[in-house]
């Protein structure tokens, strides 16, 4: 039986997906879109940020200007979800770099928690050195983590757990990649749970970076 949690984000799933379309249609609704246009092209994803690492310094948006920037939220308590996602996301851009170094360099992955009362620096140091050696840990304040989210159209909310501390968070599952400006090109494949198909296997997530990365 699907819990309160995984119930939780896959509404959370369905409604920015929904959102997103709507978005999308809007922003073609009076333009062509040539063949090989990004899907996410023209869309109102993204914006600047002050954040904090998982080494406790300040990290903007501005400083990975001319790279292109794999992002993902969660939180590291998560149970089942993220650990699944970042894995498969971070194996997907390893075979990436190892067919293409020049263009994997290009990415700076990212990880974003929408749970900054426990994930802390520490926290998230110890939870993005599983996955991959460049992946970014970043928390902040509440209304800064509010705001990001809210730029990518993330939403997130905090599920009751057996005691005040074992909360969980239900969120939007989606993975952003954008381009070296900061705009929007794709959606990254993540793994739909209710499904047999493995929509998010690493090879899937290296052939859509290898189709957008220049």
């Amino acid at each position: 039986m699907m819990n309160i949690a995984n119930m939780g984000r896959k509404l959370a799933r369905s409604s920015a997906l929904l959102l997103m379309t709507a978005m999308l249609a809007a922003c073609n609704a009076s333009s062509d879109a040539p063949a090989g246009e990004p899907p996410l092209a023209g869309a109102k994803i993204g914006g600047p940020f002050t954040l904090t690492d998982q080494d406790g310094k300040t990290v903007r948006d501005s400083d990975f200007a001319g790279k292109y920037r794999l992002v993902y939220f969660g939180y590291s308590y998560c149970p089942d979800i993220c650990p699944v996602d970042l894995q498969k996301l971070m194996r997907g851009l390893a075979a990436f770099e190892k067919s293409d170094a020049v263009r994997g360099a290009k990415v700076a992955p990212m990880f974003i928690t929408v749970d900054p009362e426990r994930d802390t620096p520490a926290a998230l140091k110890a939870f993005v050195s599983r996955y991959h050696p460049r992946l970014i840990g970043l928390t902040g304040t509440p209304e800064q983590i509010a705001a990001v989210a809210k730029a990518y159209v993330v939403t997130y909310n905090k599920v009751p757990g057996s005691a005040p501390g074992r909360y969980l968070m239900a969120h939007s599952q989606l993975a952003f990649l954008m381009d070296p400006a900061g705009k929007p090109l794709a959606l990254l494949p993540l793994d739909d749970p209710s499904t047999d198909a493995d929509e998010g296997a690493p090879e899937k997530v290296a052939a859509e970076l290898a189709k957008w990365v220049k």
